[in-house]
């Protein structure tokens, strides 16, 4: 019976004592700010007084042109705010308070992006990805207000014959009112195409790192350029290639397996045999090519085919070895095994 008064108790003594914490809770008066980033043109107390209350949209002052950074003595800031009614105001010792006005800043790239992309739709010059397009002057940028609808673009032309551009942009501020922007220059269609990022020997064989896809202009493309990574990688350098030339598939073969005054060694099959011989290619080949051999026992010369490195397989008119020419091992076929 004596427990349910108790709880009261304790429950009264908690919520006074809470209470009390609260009562000795300072509560923050309006105090300047150290800095300050402003969206829009004007700059309003409650941008630099924290806990402004009912005063913090009051309009002071103009703020800085967009992306710069300006600063206002904290005296000219306390004479502004005073007719407001607001307290005394913590200055935290401040001189000044920077203020900077915040932007949206549409660079090169993206300017490039948009006006392709306009230019390819209004004049159907395919996709916007293949265009390249070159300004006038050096570091063409927009800058916005964040606040304000996008920029868009107003008007754009494009002439084939010459490949220059016109375009113009309108560029909104928050009060609706807009300002045109325009920028010049020329696009050109440009299409893919392989190039080595290192120096080649004739015969390096071409590796994925050796070579990279890059656009370039299409009217100073190469006739049979070649395209894409498959076309190129596994191949080898037909003659010394330069890093960033253009590769064509004259400039590309298939990787030689036998070289030139190397030593080889020529075979012929036929069924249940298999004939060999050391010889000396006269010529170089990849695998397939038909190239000339010399026979170091018969001191004869002979056509055959790159059959892997090192190795050519003998071509004789009727199909049948020539004693003569292939003097060399004979090896023993059965059905189920396979020597030489």
């Amino acid at each position: 019976m004596t427990r349910f008064p108790i709880f009261l108790a304790a429950m009264f003594c908690a919520g006074t004592l809470a209470a009390f914490a609260g009562e000795l809770t300072p509560v923050r008066g309006p105090s300047l700010r150290a800095e300050a980033t402003i969206a829009g043109p004007i700059v309003r107390i409650g941008d630099l007084v924290e806990n402004a209350g009912a005063a913090a949209d009051i309009a002071i002052f103009r703020a800085p042109d967009l992306g710069e950074t300006g600063t206002v003595p904290t005296a000219q800031v306390l004479d502004a705010i005073r007719p407001h009614g607001l307290p005394r105001v913590e200055t935290h010792g401040l001189a000044e308070i920077a203020v900077t006005r915040a932007t949206r800043q549409i660079g090169r790239k993206e300017l490039e992006e948009r006006i392709a992309a306009a230019v390819a739709t209004q004049y159907r010059l395919g996709p916007a990805e293949s265009l390249s397009v070159a300004f006038d002057w050096a570091t063409p940028t927009i800058l916005a207000d964040p606040a304000a609808a996008e920029p868009r673009i107003a008007r754009a032309s494009y002439d084939r014959y010459s490949g220059r551009f016109d375009v113009a942009f309108e560029v909104p501020d928050t009060r609706g009112a807009t300002r045109q922007l325009r920028f010049t220059g020329t696009i050109a269609e440009t299409v893919e195409v392989a190039v080595p990022l290192r120096p080649l020997g004739r015969g390096d064989v071409i590796r994925a790192e050796d070579v990279a896809i890059e656009r370039q202009p299409k009217a100073y493309a190469r006739p049979n350029a070649l395209t894409s990574l498959a076309q190129v990688v596994g191949l080898a350098a037909r003659r010394p290639l330069r890093a960033g030339q253009v590769l064509t598939a004259a400039d590309v073969m298939r990787p030689e397996l036998v070289m030139k005054n190397e030593a080889v060694t020529i075979v012929y099959e036929a069924p249940g045999m298999m004939l060999s011989v050391r010889g000396k290619a006269m010529e170089s080949g990849a695998e397939g090519d038909v190239v000339t051999v010399f026979n170091a026992q018969t001191k004869r010369t002979l056509q055959g085919v790159v059959a892997g490195p090192g190795r050519v397989a003998l071509i004789t008119a009727s199909g049948q070895p020539s004693a003569p020419d292939v003097t060399g091992t004979v090896a023993a076929r059965t059905p189920s095994s396979r020597a030489e």
